[in-house]
């Protein structure tokens, strides 16, 4: 999947611990969930809820590391929390994620079970390929709610196309409103990493489960699975 996502060497060398899974699905129809998918999501939060009673959320093993990872390019990650941290930190507070679309409550639901951030960007708009690179600082990001363009602080680590849009910042703290899912989206790339010991494990795991929600809950669609690390960082 070079041709849709890569790591930039100088990301590569300093996080080489890095692993990566890929699924780039088209011919999505990304409605409102169905009542068995909701069903299935709120089984995962009630779980989620569960092990949160005996596991401290910043004790977890790959939330520490992406805690870990923040703090080397300079942001202090109780400030800027991990994308999964902070929906783990929600539902915890909460007890409850609503649900928004079909791709945003698979992506959520993955990301909740293992603990790990899980991005799902519509193709749309980006100028391929996706690169996670460290940001000069002259790159354009829109964050979700707004209209504005502002640009990233320069070190941190961003997904960002041909033409300096970025789509993710802070690695995996926010998205971009280009590169979020809506009703229209066809085409979508789903993005699971992480640093800990067994991400890589658990990442070929992430991948199954999400290919098993795609068949039942987007079974129209078509779809293909890449794993990424330093050894094979897509360049």
């Amino acid at each position: 999947m070079t041709e849709l996502f890569v790591y930039d060497p100088a990301v590569i060398e300093r996080y080489p611990t890095i692993c990566a899974g890929l699924v780039h699905a088209t011919g999505l129809s990304n409605d409102a969930a169905s009542p068995e998918l909701t069903a299935e999501y709120h089984t995962e939060q009630q779980a989620a809820v569960a092990r949160l009673a005996d596991t401290a959320i910043a004790d977890l093993p790959s939330i520490a590391a992406w805690r870990r990872a923040f703090s080397q390019f300079g942001v202090k990650p109780t400030q800027y929390r991990a994308a999964a941290e902070a929906l783990l930190r929600r539902l915890s507070k909460q007890g409850d994620i609503p649900s928004i679309n079909t791709l945003v409550d698979i992506g959520n639901l993955i990301s909740i079970r293992y603990a790990m951030p899980v991005a799902v960007f519509d193709q749309a708009t980006i100028a391929r390929p996706t690169k996670v690179r460290f940001a000069t600082g002259s790159e354009r990001f829109t964050d979700l709610g707004s209209s504005e363009a502002i640009h990233p602080a320069e070190g941190e680590v961003v997904f960002v196309d041909r033409d300096d849009v970025v789509s993710a910042r802070r690695w995996c703290w926010r998205q971009s409103a280009q590169s979020a899912t809506g009703p229209t989206t066809i085409d979508a790339l789903i993005v699971i990493e992480g640093h800990h010991e067994t991400a890589a494990r658990e990442i070929q795991a992430a991948l199954a489960d999400i290919e098993a929600l795609l068949a039942r809950y987007q079974p129209a669609c078509k779809y293909t699975v890449a794993r990424l690390s330093a050894a094979m960082p897509g360049t």
